[in-house]
């Protein structure tokens, strides 16, 4: 099971030495919030903790469930995933490792969902992989694109998995080009957040389920845990925080918060994991959960029932203040939480000599079968969305060829009935039937570039995300 798919894959906790359970918990003087120094404290003895998880191959993700996401943690708190190996070892990286794993054609696991793929791509990226060129066959971003429902657009996986579409707004706006660039189109981008704002319950939060359509679902609590993403989904996706409905998120969050602790109360009860995903959200949007509407009467925030709930110096974070050992999940969302961190953030600047920021693959390799991430905007609101499968010949290839292979070989199917002309390197006159008319005619963005015209002899690089839109 993925993190982001179930309740329990996120509770599951790591066996540790119980010797740790002994060490004294932070202790934070009454009516007070952390300050600096103490966020600090949290937020190194934290990493020390979660290196402590790697293994002696370097290694810390496998099949099912796995401790990747402390590359989000990571990130947040300015340390270098390529940074982190066991015993000295640089070429045991935990960013090498897992960009092998990534590499794998077994991974994520025989019969995979989407989140496999959202969480891939919000860990690589925040280890400085770039999940679209993570090697010659595998593009994270087109395989998110290739489990987009043609019959209700906007979600992502099975509708009623709800979190497959939030998470799928939270990678593929969260991981940016390697220049920072939005690589998705607005188009895109829109018809998720559309979909996000539909499943808002009444109290201003969302849950795991499917609440579109469904009064009672919407009508029904919220949980800290899913609002937190799903705020989240929609900041990354450029929502400003001025928003009334990511107000009303804020203000779902404001009305759980425990007076004596700063913990919200959430579905699940008060515990760390659920706020870490809580702040994560604030932290996507910009809110402070130190000041204003996050301080209570007693003077606490949900940042300071996070470092209370810290072994220190050990740095291991408790799921619940009545557990008497740390949990590596809620340790990785309190400390991503504690440094200010969303989903995923993009990777800082490597201390290890030699060490690029950013590790990718940069050409096709001639009969390695591939994909590519695909749009397909015809103007009048009828968005498809598809991976493309091929085999290239060379080491790029060009945009005729990807289109005319996405009439036999895409996921979902429908993407690209025809294209004119089929053949050729010349301008593209006609998309699924449609044709150029005088100022509107068919345009290509590539990684979020500004579209152009489109002609068959454009050229396609490895990991491309391509856009093609009918419009002036």
């Amino acid at each position: 099971m993925t993190r982001t798919r179930t309740r329990t894959s996120r509770r599951l906790v790591l066996a540790v030495p119980a010797a740790l359970g002994a060490l004294a918990l932070t202790v934070l003087p009454a009516f007070a919030t952390s300050s600096p120094a103490q966020m600090a404290t949290s937020k190194a003895n934290g990493v020390t903790y979660l290196k402590s998880l790697q293994a002696a191959d370097g290694s810390y993700a496998g099949a099912g469930l796995s401790n990747e996401w402390a590359f989000s943690a990571f990130a947040a708190t300015g340390t270098a995933v390529v940074d982190v190996y066991p015993g000295g070892n640089t070429a045991k990286n935990a960013r090498t490792v897992y960009r092998n794993l990534l590499s794998t054609a077994g991974w994520p696991q025989a019969s995979p969902v989407v989140t496999d793929y959202e969480r891939g791509t919000l860990n690589a990226y925040a280890a400085g992989i770039d999940p679209a060129r993570v090697s010659a066959s595998r593009n994270l971003i087109a395989h998110v694109y290739s489990y987009w429902q043609t019959a209700e657009a906007g979600y992502f996986g099975p509708s009623g998995n709800f979190n497959g579409t939030v998470f799928a707004a939270l990678s593929l706006g969260g991981a940016k080009t390697q220049s920072g660039t939005n690589r998705v189109p607005q188009a895109l981008t829109a018809s998720m957040v559309t979909r996000i704002r539909a499943n808002q319950h009444v109290d201003g939060g969302w849950t795991f389920q499917k609440g579109e359509g469904n009064p009672t679902v919407l009508n029904s609590a919220s949980d800290v845990d899913m609002t937190g993403a799903a705020m989240a989904a929609l900041c990354v996706s450029g929502v400003p925080n001025t928003d009334t409905d990511v107000v009303q998120a804020k203000n779902f969050l404001k009305s759980t918060l425990v007076s004596s602790s700063g913990a919200f109360n959430s579905l699940y009860g008060v515990n760390t994991s659920s706020n870490g995903w809580g702040v994560a959200g604030l932290n996507a949007c910009g809110f402070n959960p130190q000041t204003g509407d996050f301080l209570t009467g007693s003077g606490r925030t949900p940042i300071d029932f996070l470092i209370a709930n810290q072994y220190n110096p050990a740095g291991g974070f408790k799921y619940k203040p009545s557990d008497t050992s740390p949990s590596a999940y809620s340790s990785i969302d309190a400390l991503r939480a504690v440094a200010g961190g969303g989903f995923t953030t993009a990777p800082p600047v490597p201390v290890t000599a030699g060490a690029p920021r950013w590790v990718a693959q940069s050409a096709f390799t001639a009969g390695t079968a591939t994909k590519l991430a695909l749009t397909v905007d015809d103007g009048a609101g009828n968005l498809k969305v598809c991976a493309v499968s091929f085999t290239p010949t060379g080491t790029t290839t060009t945009l005729g060829d990807v289109l005319n292979s996405a009439v036999t070989a895409a996921a979902p199917s429908g993407c690209i009935a025809g294209v004119t002309p089929s053949s050729g390197s010349g301008t593209i006159t006609a998309v699924n039937g449609k044709a150029n008319s005088g100022s509107n005619v068919w345009k290509v963005s590539v990684d979020g570039s500004s579209f152009a015209g489109a002609v068959r002899s454009k050229v396609i690089n490895v990991g491309d995300t391509i856009a093609l839109r009918w419009g002036a």
